[in-house]
């Protein structure tokens, strides 16, 4: 037979709470100062993004020497090029003209050559018996030197045309990557006219600054990437180069050096982070913020207890004091103690 209510059953149950709650009392620990950490306020750059594109630091032209009818035109847009390296042949029929003429005006020569050089060895042996005058000798004498400077003066002339010929190859400037081609196979160009255009391999990023951000500004100050912005990779930082002095269009000219930008598109547009002054902010260690249906929260110590209070979470502010710092931006303030979770 059941008694409700019975005393016997309320005492059972209120000693397993007690019971319960020892438990807990007992496997609780007293927090040790390396689980702390005191929020105190520090100076951090102010940054500002901007917008910056992705330049060489010098584009240059690969140009004929001599004008023809383009034959050869081995690049395309985005094809990576070494500095003399073959890019197009122009061809001049003018030149293969006079080349073929040469060549026939050789031929005579070298038989007229050859021709003088056997009336001087014969003069000379008659000379020698004293049936011709000695006079005849040095007549064929000359005539077989001219025939010999007639013979080396076409040959040189042949071999200026050959070198305009192998002028006819267009070479690559320096070593970079096509940014556009300005002629097809079967153009006529003159000389000195541009084939294609190349970017040389060294990047630049270009800042473009507001001008209220000028004074802040100054060469040797770093500046950040958004990781977002390089698909696949982390953020990267950088270094600026050069401030330019003069102000256009309201905005202000700096050129930056970041490593792997020679992945980017040239003229690709890129959100950058730059320093706009200093200001005061809290930075805890990311460790000390957990996140819990989308709130963050932090431990605060509260004389002997702790308790959770909502955070905003700010940007990561990578320091050696703080490899994992984060920025909060309100709810807590200077003094306050966190317990890691």
């Amino acid at each position: 037979m059941m008694t409700r209510n019975c005393p016997m059953q309320r005492l059972a149950r209120c000693l397993s709470v007690l019971a319960a709650f020892a438990a807990i009392g007992l496997s609780a620990r007293p927090v040790t100062a390396a689980e702390t950490f005191v929020v105190a306020p520090q100076s951090i750059a102010d940054e500002k993004a901007v917008f910056a594109t992705v330049e060489s630091i010098s584009v240059v032209p690969a140009r004929g020497r001599i004008g023809g009818t383009v034959a050869q035109l081995k690049v395309r847009e985005g094809d990576r090029v070494a500095a003399g390296q073959v890019i197009a042949t122009i061809g001049d029929e003018k030149l293969v003209l006079q080349m073929k003429s040469l060549d026939a005006q050789i031929e005579a020569l070298q038989a007229q050559a050859n021709q003088a050089q056997l009336d001087f060895t014969r003069t000379e042996g008659l000379v020698e018996r004293g049936i011709l005058p000695r006079v005849k000798l040095d007549e064929q004498r000359t005539a077989l030197n001219v025939a010999d400077n007639g013979l080396r003066a076409k040959t040189a002339e042949r071999a200026v045309i050959n070198e305009q010929l192998n002028q006819g190859q267009v070479l690559a400037p320096a070593d970079g990557r096509v940014l556009k081609r300005l002629i097809t196979v079967g153009s006529v160009v003159l000389a000195g006219d541009p084939i294609v255009t190349v970017a040389q391999q060294d990047f630049k990023l270009r800042l473009r600054v507001p001008e209220r951000h000028a004074r802040f500004l100054k060469a040797g100050d770093k500046i950040r990437i958004d990781g977002a912005e390089s698909v696949g990779e982390a953020a990267k930082s950088g270094v600026i180069d050069l401030v330019y002095p003069q102000i256009e269009e309201g905005r202000v000219i700096a050129d930056a050096t970041v490593e792997g930008l020679g992945e980017y598109f040239v003229g690709d547009r890129l959100r950058v982070w730059i320093s706009g002054g200093a200001r005061t902010a809290f930075v805890v260690p990311e460790s000390y913020v957990t996140t819990r249906f989308g709130i963050d929260y932090v431990r605060l110590q509260k004389d002997s207890r702790t308790i959770d209070v909502p955070v905003q979470r700010g940007r990561e502010l990578l320091t050696p004091a703080l490899p994992d710092g984060l920025e909060i931006l309100s709810g807590v303030s200077a003094g306050d103690q966190l317990v890691r979770p």
